[in-house]
């Protein structure tokens, strides 16, 4: 029990920056002592105790803002942050290493008897505000973000945000085409001085990274034009191979969107108060 009890605390300090010492976490966060207080509880109900199982998860409920049914199955190490307005159903079933936020509900959608409520795989993290409701599972190592509803399965190591919750980022075989994609984009953006369409790698904006496909396509048929171009010379052909204009890089509209921003922030401030 107390190896138990000291893997939990050790969980907390892996991912709690704020955590400071044992007796800190010991007595100041609630989120462990409700997972404590349901291992006992859940004891109870597989023993058929139920309404002493209830009575004592309506206590901790009480004592920590964390409701989690005693029928509910918990792995190791699950770390509940904040932990206030966090409810967990019956049939929920939580993995190893899982990590939730403030405001997660693990919900049903169906009055009906059996598995009614979701199932999350280890290393799951579930931000501040998430619904994921109905007999659904959430893979492994998958991200759901804060305030999305989700009510579709989830594979693993995706990303999910949105109401209803939508994958923005879905692990995927990296091949020798999105290496080269990849290079270009940074060649660009370091060509220019940043990264004018803030796309990169592990960026979770779907028009972003839709902009970025785009442009690789825009960049693929400059480069097959330019070829074709060439090869109609060398046959005779009077094709103008003279490159495109260069970009005007003293244009605001194109890469001084910082000093823009800047000068919208002061209006913004001047509009409130005028004396700043």
């Amino acid at each position: 029990m107390f190896d138990r009890i000291k893997e939990d605390i050790n969980s907390v300090f892996s991912r709690d920056p704020a955590a400071r010492n044992f007796w800190e976490v010991l007595f100041n966060s609630p989120g462990l002592h409700a997972l404590w207080c349901y291992r006992l509880n859940n004891k109870l109900w597989r023993s058929g105790w139920f309404f002493l199982a209830r009575t004592c998860s309506t206590i901790a409920r009480w004592l920590t803002g964390i409701e989690i049914h005693p029928g509910a199955t918990i792995g190791r190490r699950c770390f509940i942050d904040h932990g206030m307005g966090v409810v967990i159903g019956e049939t929920a079933e939580i993995g190893d290493d899982v990590t939730l936020y403030h405001g997660v509900t693990l919900g049903g959608t169906s009055w009906q008897a059996g598995k009614r409520h979701p199932t999350l795989r280890d290393n799951v993290v579930v931000g501040a505000g998430a619904q994921i409701l109905g007999p659904i599972e959430i893979g492994q190592g998958a991200k759901v973000g804060s305030n999305s509803v989700v009510v579709k399965n989830v594979p693993s190591q995706a990303t999910v945000v949105g109401i209803p919750g939508r994958i923005v980022k879905e692990a995927q075989p990296v091949n020798e085409a999105d290496i080269q994609a990849s290079r270009q984009r940074a060649a660009i953006a370091e060509k220019y001085g940043f990264d004018a369409y803030a796309v990169s790698t592990d960026n979770p904006d779907p028009v972003a990274n839709s902009i970025g496909r785009m442009l690789d396509h825009i960049h693929l048929l400059d480069a097959k034009i330019n070829e074709m171009s060439s090869a109609l010379n060398t046959l005779g052909a009077n094709v103008c191979e003279e490159q495109l204009p260069a970009l005007n890089l003293d244009d605001e509209d194109f890469c001084n969107a910082e000093r823009m921003a800047k000068k919208q922030r002061q209006q913004d401030i001047n509009q409130f108060d005028p004396e700043i």
